[in-house]
């Protein structure tokens, strides 16, 4: 593993869930290397997304989640600095490593035909996760350092994800999310990109009490913006929410933190 850092600093988490509860160990995060990591990291994908989001793998994944774009991706890890078990992961497709495999995880979900003029300075996250033990906020913005790191070397300007709401609870999570972000919609300079399979959010009821997934607060608290209505992904059993952020326009405090005040190269403008 390539150590890009390690807990002890002093810096604010997006994600800021805490509870009372016993120490854990000191967390080191850095990038996959070789197969038994990459391994490792869709082991824990599919352990979590199992459980937390009811995915349904095919009877041959053997324990695994993998497809197609993992081979062209870094994959970002947090582990136990003493044990060494990984705890968190994200992967990043870079726009060369894109056009590689053939596009981006998200044009699989969504038409991202308004990011055109953004490719070439946009990097894709996804298959977001961290251990049930680990979600208190450490891991979290340990792993948006090595995502920070991999945007500084290529002078990259935007994310992209996919932020996935759980459908187990009958949308509910869903609706609540969608009520507080639906007005990124009405941003100026926000790209909007349209979903391939629509989830119909609005006919869900939003007035049970729901919380808003840590990941997606983290995006929000980042200066991300939602940039379409959600799509339905029947596998993973969720409603995702395409997220994009400019790091132009993120949140001053994370922006220093991150260490992402740099200037980007700017992206090749695309004309019709």
């Amino acid at each position: 593993m390539l150590e890009l850092a390690r807990t002890g600093s002093s810096y604010p988490a997006p994600s800021v869930s805490t509870t009372d509860r016993a120490p854990t160990p000191a967390l080191v995060v850095g990038l996959a290397r070789g197969s038994a990591e990459i391994e490792a990291v869709q082991r824990l994908r599919y352990d979590v997304f199992s459980q937390d989001l009811g995915a349904v793998f095919p009877a041959n994944a053997w324990g695994l989640d993998q497809d197609r774009y993992d081979r062209w991706c870094e994959h970002v890890i947090v582990r136990e600095s003493n044990e060494g078990r990984i705890v968190g992961t994200y992967r990043i497709l870079t726009p060369e490593r894109a056009r590689l495999a053939g596009g981006y995880y998200t044009e699989s979900e969504f038409d991202i035909s308004a990011l055109a003029a953004l490719r070439t300075g946009l990097i894709e996250v996804g298959r977001s996760c961290v251990h049930a033990d680990y979600r208190q906020g450490a891991a979290i913005m340990l792993l948006w350092n090595g995502v920070a790191d991999i945007m500084r070397r290529g002078g990259y300007r935007y994310v992209l994800g996919c932020a996935s709401v759980s459908l187990r609870d009958d949308g509910i999570c869903a609706a609540e999310v969608w009520r507080q972000v639906s007005g990124h919609l009405d941003d100026t300079g926000v790209p909007r990109v349209h979903p391939i399979h629509r989830y119909p959010v609005e006919r869900l009821a939003h007035t049970l009490p729901a919380k808003v997934p840590p990941l997606i607060k983290g995006y929000l608290k980042l200066g991300a913006r939602v940039c379409g209505e959600p799509a339905w992904d029947p596998d993973f059993n969720t409603a995702d929410m395409p997220v994009l952020l400019d790091v132009c326009k993120m949140d001053a405090r994370y922006q220093r933190h991150l260490k992402l005040d740099y200037t980007p190269r700017l992206p090749v403008q695309v004309v019709p």
